[in-house]
């Protein structure tokens, strides 16, 4: 059996050549300013499960990564907006949730810290002068929209609008300026998980060749289930064959490997879940026989958005554990493309193929914890998740 880890030589000696092809290629299109990927890792493959591009989690990265942090966010600032003195922070509306508002807190510090006034706030949150964050308030600025639809913070536009707010829901007014970035097009009202899985697999498979690997070590296999009602017999029926056919393909890969493990399905909405409806699947079976209440959870998004589409996306088990036996999986801070900050996501509850993203899981900053091939791996998931920002960036440019 090949382990991508046993391959890290192969990394290490075309170091320079896939920074200079990094180069090229994040000329030809418009990177993030921010991003989180997580990361899975089974050994005999690694590959990017998620990719956000409105990153909340700020706060769970290391203090000793705010510095890389906050130097990167200048010089995406400055190449891309090189007359900015003002950024204004526009945020979810989680107004009880601590750690979403500890993230707030954390991104303004950067951005502080880069050497930008920063202001913060929405229309949506017009109402409440402060959030109650895990290290004390964070305070929010008054922001209206002008007569023509243009956020005014206090009385005044602000150089440069840096969303995070992953616009579930749908667009929000006075988001139309070229000067806000993401830009509101990628939100999940409009995004697809299936786009950046098209978009990513051709950089993964040029890496690949590059290293002489065989792309499937890289990246999960996917397919997207399209148009699929949960609470119909019929429909459940066809997407049992399809979860079949596809688990069978995996199942023969797996024995050419010599991967003595029984194949799982990860699915769930192919629109941003923010960790709600995901199921593992072991067999077309179990989606003819879930239950109503397991249907509902997995047919529910964010906002209670409907989901129409699923990803069926080939589960990764975790090799990755605490020396506790925890599972764990690396997550991922980029900004301006590059990989600048991990944290573990370690979940004692779920098991290795399990999604880990739950309220039981806790967050540790990279080095904490003796993580197992931890230090063989890194490599392996900055590489992955600076090809995701690639991709993302790849997104963008086809909504244009």
């Amino acid at each position: 059996m090949t382990y991508v880890h046993e391959l890290s030589s192969k990394l290490e000696s075309h170091r320079e050549e896939i920074t200079s092809w990094m180069q090229n290629k994040r000329a030809e299109v418009p990177i993030p300013i921010y991003g989180s990927v997580d990361i899975r890792d089974a050994g005999w493959k690694v590959g990017v499960v998620d990719a956000n591009h409105f990153p909340a989690g700020f706060n769970n990265t290391a203090e000793e990564d705010r510095s890389t942090l906050s130097k990167l966010l200048r010089e995406h600032i400055e190449r891309r907006h090189p007359r900015c003195e003002w950024v204004h922070l526009y945020p979810e509306e989680h107004t009880r949730n601590q750690g979403y508002v500890e993230n707030i807190s954390t991104i303004q510090s950067l951005i502080r810290d880069a050497g930008y006034r920063c202001t913060v706030g929405s229309p949506e949150l017009e109402e409440f002068g402060s959030l109650k964050g895990i290290s004390g308030p964070l305070k929010l600025n008054e922001v209206q929209l002008s007569e023509n639809n243009e956020i005014l913070v206090e009385g005044k536009k602000p150089d440069f609008i840096l969303l995070n707010n992953d616009l579930t829901g749908g667009t929000l007014p006075g988001l139309k300026s070229p000067n806000v970035s993401p830009p509101p097009e990628m939100g999940w009202h409009h995004r697809r998980k299936s786009e950046h899985y098209e978009a990513l697999q051709p950089y993964v498979n040029e890496v690949a060749e590059m290293l002489e690997i065989d792309p499937w070590h890289l990246m999960p296999e996917w397919f997207v289930s399209e148009n699929k009602c949960l609470i119909e017999d019929a429909c459940r029926q066809k997407l049992a064959l399809e979860i079949d056919a596809f688990l069978d393909r995996i199942q023969q890969k797996y024995t050419a490997l010599g991967i003595e493990r029984k194949p799982a399905v990860v699915m769930k909405n192919d629109s941003g879940t923010y960790g709600l409806g995901i199921i593992v699947l072991h067999s077309g079976n179990e989606i003819i026989n879930l239950s109503n209440r397991k249907a509902n959870k997995l047919s529910y998004a964010k906002g209670g958005v409907d989901v129409e589409n699923f990803l069926i996306q080939e589960g990764i088990p975790t090799i990755m554990v605490t020396e506790d036996e925890e599972p764990v999986e690396p997550v991922v801070y980029l900004i301006d493309g590059e990989a600048a900050s991990w944290f573990y996501r370690i979940n004692p509850k779920r098991s290795d193929m399990d999604n880990l993203n739950s309220p039981s899981a806790r967050f540790e900053p990279l080095g904490e914890k003796k993580i197992r091939f931890g230090e063989h791996a890194h490599g392996w998931h900055a590489l992955l998740a600076e090809l995701s920002m690639l991709a993302m960036g790849a997104e963008s440019l086809n909504r244009r």
